[in-house]
């Protein structure tokens, strides 16, 4: 199991640094083909949907045109060294995350970025929260000021849930790559007994796939977030790992606390599924 090819969401208007460093190591270090995908939605129909309106200049098509342009210079500069890549762009009539979702499927990994606006921010670019729940692939996160990707040490935020077992399955290929590997499960009172069951089945899994993991049930307390994102502190780690949960839809919270709080405001990489 590998990433044979990665997509890269690429902002038009503004800098793609932090996604473009992390998927050229990424990309580096598996050998994988690199797909750059740019749009942007148009204002008008942007309001219509709810996404919120525009200035008039960031619809206007031959606008687009030059930053989209922009954009695929950026790509193009990233990959230089590199035969395999290629490039895609579109202005949507619907929103930019279903151009994005749907050319998700030449993909084994998607990297995107964050501001640490909310991902529900209105824009015409792509939003990050739908894609995560539309494009049935997952979601590698680039933090602000990210400088490239190190493969030295994983979190992993694991519950019993769906979402959770989706995204240690679609992570795979990282976590045989990484130095190490730290799956963790936030325990309330009185529970750790089963969550330490539940982590041997994942520690047995793991390696039966080739990847030695230490595992730890972790009293998340009043602030789960606060308690992973100390951990992932004092792991050092370059990577978090987590299921998203919720639904794309609903403004008020895409993916429940703890992953929406970790996405939003990680200082790291996360690799998300839903």
């Amino acid at each position: 199991m590998t990433f044979s090819t990665l997509m890269v969401c690429m902002r038009v208007g503004g800098s793609n640094a932090e996604p473009l460093a992390v998927a050229a190591d990424v990309a580096k270090r598996f050998g994988a083909h690199v797909v750059g995908v740019a749009a942007r939605q148009a204002s008008a129909h942007a309001f219509v949907r709810g996404a919120g309106p525009l200035e008039p200049h960031d619809y206007d098509p031959k606008r687009f045109a030059e930053q989209a342009e922009a954009a695929e210079r950026e790509f193009r500069a990233a990959f230089s060294g590199a035969e395999a890549h290629e490039w895609r762009t579109q202005m949507t009539f619907g929103p930019a995350w279903e151009f994005v979702a749907e050319e998700a499927r030449a993909a084994d990994l998607v990297v995107a970025a964050t501001d640490g606006e909310p991902m529900f921010f209105p824009s015409g670019q792509a939003d990050v929260g739908d894609l995560l729940m539309r494009a049935g692939r997952p979601i590698l996160v680039a933090p602000q000021k990210a400088s490239g990707f190190a493969f030295r040490q994983a979190l992993v935020c694991f519950k019993n849930a769906r979402e959770a077992r989706r995204a240690l399955a679609d992570s795979l290929p990282v976590l045989k790559a990484m130095a190490r590997v730290h799956v963790a499960e936030i325990v309330e009172a009185g529970t750790a007994d089963d969550a330490r069951r539940r982590l041997a089945d994942v520690r047995a899994w793991l390696k039966r796939h080739g990847i030695e993991a230490s595992c730890d049930a972790v009293a998340g307390g009043a602030h789960p977030v606060r308690r992973l994102s100390a951990l992932a502190r004092d792991l050092d780690a370059d990577l978090i790992v987590a299921g998203a949960f919720g639904h794309s839809r609903l403004r008020e919270w895409a993916f429940g606390g703890v992953t929406g709080e970790l996405i939003l405001r990680s200082d790291r990489c996360v690799l998300a599924s839903h």
